[in-house]
């Protein structure tokens, strides 16, 4: 409010000036009575000269909040619908990365599980090549022992035919003695 008695003493005086120019206030030699009133007709006219301005202005204050306003309120339904439309093509876009971030998600675990079970299927097919090539060997071994038990069987068998020979002849020799 105080900055607006300066601006309002400064437009009156320049209504003044205006008046003045125009011939409103022609001659201030007149009777003081006259110039009083003169002066109150121009200070009337002035005044209603600036309250004309600050009508319009207030008019035209009015009409930019209005438009403000309503700007604002077009911005506020075009932001609503953005959002609608996101939420829109997130609702259309997420079910196919959420359906592919299960697929990922499966394939990891899946792997996770793989890389134990190939370890243990490697170390079962090492095992088992292992306890084969042992089978194997022990079979040899087995089949060398019972080819060597049959070459001793047979030098056994031969060797007691010798002794039963020996024993049969010591036997001869016995008898033969007085």
């Amino acid at each position: 409010m105080t900055t607006q008695k300066p601006i309002l003493e400064q437009q009156m005086s320049q209504m003044q000036i205006k008046l003045k120019s125009s011939g409103i206030i022609s001659n201030y030699n007149e009777s003081p009575l006259l110039r009083d009133e003169k002066d109150e007709e121009i200070s009337r006219s002035a005044l209603a000269m600036f309250r004309a301005k600050e009508e319009e202005i207030e008019k035209k204050k009015m009409e930019v909040r209005d438009k403000v306003h309503a700007h604002l309120g077009r911005v506020e339904e075009a932001t609503k619908r953005l959002a609608e439309i996101r939420e829109e093509l997130e609702a259309l876009t997420d079910p196919m990365r959420k359906e592919v971030s299960m697929v990922r998600k499966r394939i990891d675990t899946v792997n996770r599980e793989l890389k134990p079970l190939g370890l243990s299927c490697q170390k079962k097919e090492r095992e088992y090549k292992e306890a084969l090539e042992a089978f194997n060997d022990k079979n040899k071994e087995k089949a060398q022992l019972v080819s060597k038990l049959v070459e001793v069987g047979q030098l056994v068998g031969e060797s007691e035919k010798l002794r039963m020979k020996k024993l049969e002849e010591l036997s001869r020799n016995i008898e033969t003695l007085p």
